[in-house]
């Protein structure tokens, strides 16, 4: 792994992101933004689950119009987080808040995906009440957990950067 982050650390387009004075704070400008409508707009389906916001709208249609911003956003995300990332690889990787963001990115991943088994088979039945079922709760109060999790772990990535060696 280590001699994989070195080569990505030499790559041209890692060297010109970090010697050059303004591609890494736009990157991250990118980043950051794409991460606030990733979260921003997770929440809206996490405050639908809880039963706290948008109780009128039935889960598939709130579903229906955020995830496909959620998902490009995401895709935004990771590709400007893995050009940072390439700029400083070998320090990123021993980084622990940047271990603890992908520990919480899989995390999310996984809720998610249970959510989605889980609600696939039942959501007929329950979309529509305006308080959602337990399960359904504890998604949405996990999800919004482990992103808020993500942003603090992101935010101290920067303050904890080890230099490269």
């Amino acid at each position: 792994m280590t001699d994989w982050l070195e080569r990505l650390y030499e790559t041209g387009w890692a060297a010109a992101i970090r010697e050059n004075e303004i591609a890494f704070p736009w990157i991250e400008c990118v980043h950051v933004l794409a991460i606030t409508l990733v979260v921003g707009s997770i929440s809206v389906v996490d405050l639908r689950l809880l039963g706290i916001a948008w109780r009128d709208r039935p889960v598939r249609r709130v579903l229906r119009d955020v995830l496909p911003v959620t998902w490009m956003a995401f895709g935004l995300a990771a590709a400007s987080g893995f050009l940072l990332f390439s700029s400083n690889a070998p320090a990123y990787a021993r980084n622990p808040f940047l271990q603890a963001k992908l520990g919480l990115l899989l995390l999310a991943g996984l809720n998610m995906a249970l959510f989605h088994l889980w609600a696939r088979r039942s959501v007929e039945r329950w979309e529509a009440a305006p308080l959602p079922p337990l399960r359904a709760k504890l998604a949405g109060a996990i999800s919004l957990l482990v992103w808020i999790g993500v942003v603090a772990a992101g935010r101290w990535i920067g303050f904890t950067m080890l230099s490269h060696s």
